[in-house]
């Protein structure tokens, strides 16, 4: 079997299923948990600061929570990435996976409403923090799994490059972002949708992409 030169964690498929996941997860917290975007905090951060204003605390804690269990999630993740990078046997953004897994099973448990909503988006939103630390290049291009906004400013100015100069290598850069925000949209499409059927457990199916990126990672790159 040939192999890409380039890790598996660098893979475009890679990317595809965590933009897709990424979706998921903002429309499930969106939709079921009290209209909060765990994923992108921009959101979170301009709705504290109108709710600070507004005097409303309660609201505002709301949304300050999330953005703190992110903070936290980055942290975490570098502890992983500093403890288990020189171990061979198990790569450590599996370890980031293995976590993932295990944390949206807890949220899928947690009933809908209350309380139970601030405590599914804290931990949705810190296992977002982990994935966009941990994955954050596809074939060599910087970009992110759990929001577009960057995603969106790249692809553009290459694709405003290749009008320029007419590099199909710009092209393909610039495809590959769209790409990539093309199945952002899809996973969003897709968790508004289970999440609507399903309730509070429609999350638990991000895990079978998961499961999958996991076992692709086992794939090594012919160095």
């Amino acid at each position: 079997m040939i192999y890409s030169k380039r890790q598996m964690s660098d893979s475009f498929l890679i990317a595809v299923l965590l933009a897709i996941v990424g979706g998921f997860l903002d429309a499930y917290t969106y939709v079921a948990r009290g209209h909060v975007f765990a994923n992108a905090q921009t959101g979170n951060i301009v709705l504290l600061g109108l709710n600070l204003a507004e005097r409303h605390w309660l609201n505002a804690i709301s949304y300050f929570i999330p953005i703190l269990a992110f903070v936290c999630g980055i942290f975490v993740d570098e502890w992983i990435k500093k403890y288990f990078l020189p171990k061979k046997k198990i790569h450590w953004r599996q370890i980031v996976l293995l976590f993932e897994i295990v944390i949206l099973c807890i949220v899928a448990w947690l009933p809908l409403g209350g309380k139970n909503d601030l405590i599914a988006n804290v931990l949705v939103s810190f296992v977002c923090s982990m994935q966009v630390q941990s994955f954050r290049k596809v074939q060599g291009l910087p970009y992110a799994t759990t929001m577009c906004t960057g995603n969106l400013r790249s692809g553009t100015e290459l694709l405003f490059r290749f009008t320029q100069t007419k590099n199909m290598e710009e092209r393909k850069k610039a495809l590959r972002y769209y790409g990539v925000i093309g199945f952002f949209i899809i996973g969003a499409g897709i968790g508004a949708l289970m999440t609507n059927h399903f309730g509070n457990t429609a999350v638990v199916y991000c895990n079978i992409l998961l499961v999958l990126v996991c076992a692709l990672l086992s794939i090594k790159s012919n160095e």
